[in-house]
């Protein structure tokens, strides 16, 4: 098969027990609320700094979970393991912490998640290398929840997306009238404990996530059923806590549903810090790059069943053409006051170490 006659290639998207496939129409879901409410099965990708854009897809399947095997001659070739530059370095990412720690100690701030850029050059030609090779190698390599993949070529209709994720975070699930998110804090290697500092930073945020889901809620519906989880990931243990609401009736899939549901909880707070509004002050401040689709939000919306699904862009693979076309991928920690600079920086390596390795050239066995 060639390439230009993949529909894979053409547009198409792929998530947990769906696909999509041929883009047809473009919205931006917090501005086109009554487009979205109206129908269709809506792929969303959503940038860090805000900018939102939905395809409406034409074909839908929904099938079982199992990773189906790439087609024959569909091999990932991935930039050279020692290719991949950082955009803060562990001093310069230990200067962050301490100057973060400085906003804290001065009041401006209880937790602001601190995050590089890793990117490595990768050639292509539009629109772009064969996502569908590297989110198999991911798959096989290091299963995630919401793992996905993103593929639409960019017209004079609408803007382009290439993406392959492996997040392991809800960011918004929508069944009906119940919405939930589900924020990870706290990170350490298999085998190691949880630090005081971990639990503290997650329950800041499972409380932040309470607020941002209250703009939507109906009143004393909001609920928190799991608080501090364990969650075991590939060469990591996370902590995960759970809220939960139900819509109010001004919000139950009406057209102000998505408008008032993102503007109360974007970007998410997990990636973010508390006050929400001081961690991206802070974060513009000391992050040298944009993250894109890094730590924003990735997934779909079906507005036909009334079912959304959207990740947080963590553990994420964006391409784009830029200098001859370059692969990025985005780690991060989240920064309280007792927070130590070394320490920080190795949890970023932690989480980006095996994902990087799968998508270079020479890869770790997983």
């Amino acid at each position: 098969m060639r390439w230009e006659d993949d529909p894979d290639r053409a547009g198409s998207a792929a998530f947990r027990g769906v696909r999509a496939w041929e883009p047809v129409e473009h919205a931006d879901p917090a501005r086109d609320g009554a487009r979205i409410a109206a129908g269709g099965f809506w792929v969303v990708v959503a940038t860090f700094e805000g900018r939102l854009d939905a395809w409406r897809m034409a074909r839908v399947e929904r099938q079982d979970d199992p990773v189906p095997e790439p087609a024959p001659g569909r091999v990932w070739e991935g930039p050279p393991a020692e290719s991949w530059e950082t955009t803060l370095d562990a001093g310069a990412y230990a200067a962050g912490v301490e100057a973060i720690r400085s906003d804290i100690r001065d009041g401006e701030v209880y937790q602001v998640n601190l995050c590089r850029m890793l990117g490595a050059p990768l050639p292509a030609p539009q629109p772009g290398p064969d996502a569908v090779a590297l989110a198999h190698r991911l798959a096989t390599g290091n299963p995630a929840r919401f793992a996905s993949r993103i593929v639409i070529p960019a017209t004079d209709a609408w803007p382009g997306a290439w993406v392959v994720s492996a997040s392991p975070e809800l960011y918004l699930a929508v069944d009906g009238r119940r919405v939930a998110s589900s924020p990870i804090k706290g990170t350490a290697a298999p085998g190691e404990p949880m630090l005081p500092k971990d639990e503290a930073e997650n329950i800041m945020i499972t409380d932040l996530i309470r607020n941002d889901l209250s703009h939507v809620a109906a009143p004393g519906s909001v609920g928190v059923p799991e608080l501090l989880g364990l969650h075991d990931l590939p060469g990591l243990v996370h902590l995960q806590s759970t809220v939960e609401a139900e819509l109010a009736d001004a919000f139950d899939w009406t057209p102000a549903l998505w408008p008032a549901l993102l503007a109360g909880t974007f970007p998410p707070g997990s990636v973010s810090g508390a006050p929400k509004s001081s961690a991206l002050r802070i974060i513009a401040r000391e992050e040298p790059t944009a993250r894109g689709p890094y730590c924003g939000g990735i997934g779909w919306i079906d507005a036909d069943r009334r079912r959304a699904e959207l990740a947080v862009g963590i553990r994420t693979f964006v391409w784009t053409p830029d200098q001859g076309g370059r692969l990025t991928f985005g780690t991060g920690a989240g920064i309280t006051w007792g927070s130590d600079p070394v320490a920080e920086w190795e949890e970023t390596e932690l989480k980006a170490r095996r994902l990087i390795a799968l998508a270079s050239t020479a890869t770790m066995t997983p």
